[in-house]
């Protein structure tokens, strides 16, 4: 057994967030582990290393999937930051409005949506991406589904881009974010069945607390989760699709002339480019992972985007190719954290997709412009200058 290789790296300067393919193939060139002695983390950065600790919630513990302490403690009680049994039972009611069945009545609407968003994006002939459908689409459909009304509809972008900024470690964002993450934390703390809309997955939730499905007070955490957990996820990858069409237009073209290949792209753009790039994890002893040590209650950093390019486990991974079809990617997580609302986003984002591929020929895009962020790697603005229609 050995320690691992040690890095002076700093996962969440600046210049990391903002591109961290280069850094992550010189760590996975490293080890499977490596220790960032400036973050105090150990950094899983191969692709089988990940899948198998995201599998092994005996080891590697969700109490702390935050760098900071502060965060892990206000999430103690949501299923995101338990382990089983606990988890279970909460996970159970999360997921009860989104399984495949719950979906399939919403997916008509979703679709109607995404098909008049962009047809009268397409009308105008350019448009802000990020604005006006990577953010706007996802805030409606989330929106509608929990319930949200008045003041806190008008917050969601705010308070679900600050609940993953303060997953971060200490540092100038997570410091900055706390205050506006509190909002949202001291909304779900008294929130009641009666602030959501009737007929909502929010009432549901709440329905769920009162015949003892869930514990007494879970139903706020679990809205917290929905919202913090899923938004500002769903955006970045929203932002990706246009982004990424618009970079590689034959692979547009691709799934115009074959629209089966709708559910492949969007696996290829979570796994090209991930919303979520670190997740954090606990070491619940000493383990070892592929002869390295990781002492027992070590942070642990899983580095789901160096998963995802690791050329161990993917062919030519630096290249988006729809037709690759990458279903075992890392970008929902894997095991029993698997994403909770990977079906939701799969809805959302295969609608946009299909109405891209049905009204665009080709999309001209001018830069991409980013702004660091602790967890979450999104495009800020992305302007898009012209739109051929089909």
């Amino acid at each position: 057994m050995t320690t691992p290789p040690i890095s002076d790296v700093d996962l969440f300067a600046d210049e990391v967030v903002l591109d961290p393919c280069p850094v992550y193939a010189d760590l996975r060139e490293q080890g499977p582990v490596v220790h960032l002695r400036k973050n105090d983390v150990y950094a899983l950065t191969r692709y089988d290393v990940i899948r198998d600790a995201l599998a092994d919630w005996e080891s590697f513990s969700s109490t702390s999937i935050a760098f900071n302490p502060a965060a892990n403690e206000a999430l103690t009680g949501t299923s995101l930051a338990s382990d089983p049994p606990a988890h279970t039972a909460l996970r159970a009611a999360l997921t009860e409005n989104l399984s495949p069945r719950a979906l399939r009545g919403l997916r008509d609407g979703i679709e109607t949506k995404a098909d008049a968003l962009v047809a009268e994006l397409v009308k105008k002939g350019s448009f802000e991406a990020i604005d006006a459908l990577a953010r706007a689409f996802p805030l409606q459909v989330v929106a509608d589904l929990i319930g949200f009304t008045g003041h806190v509809r008008d917050n969601m972008l705010r308070w679900g881009q600050a609940a993953m900024q303060v997953i971060g470690p200490m540092n100038q964002r997570t410091a900055e974010n706390f205050p506006v993450a509190g909002e949202l934390y001291a909304w779900c703390s008294q929130v009641g069945a009666d602030d959501l809309a009737e007929g909502s997955v929010g009432r549901g939730i709440f329905d769920a607390e009162a015949r003892g499905a869930i514990p007494s007070g879970a139903a706020g955490h679990i809205i917290h989760q929905y919202l913090g957990a899923g938004l500002d996820t769903t955006i970045a990858a929203m932002g990706n699709i246009v982004a990424l069409f618009a970079r590689h237009p034959d692979q547009l073209d691709l799934v115009r002339a074959n629209p089966s290949l709708v559910p492949a792209a969007f696996n290829e753009v979570l796994r090209f480019w991930p919303p979520i790039n670190a997740w954090g994890r606990r070491a619940t002893k000493d383990i070892t992972v592929d002869g390295t040590l990781i002492p027992a209650g070590a942070q642990v950093a899983v580095l789901l985007g160096s998963g995802n390019r690791d050329p161990r486990h993917y062919d030519n991974p630096d290249a988006f190719l729809v037709e690759r079809n990458p279903v075992d990617h890392l970008s929902f997580g894997y095991g029993p954290h698997g994403c909770a609302g990977q079906g939701l986003a799969r809805l959302e984002a295969h609608a946009v997709i299909e109405a891209l591929a049905r009204r665009v020929k080709r999309l001209v895009a001018g830069p991409e412009v980013r702004v660091p962020s602790n967890i979450t790697r999104s495009i800020e603005e992305l302007p898009v200058l012209e739109v051929a229609p089909v």
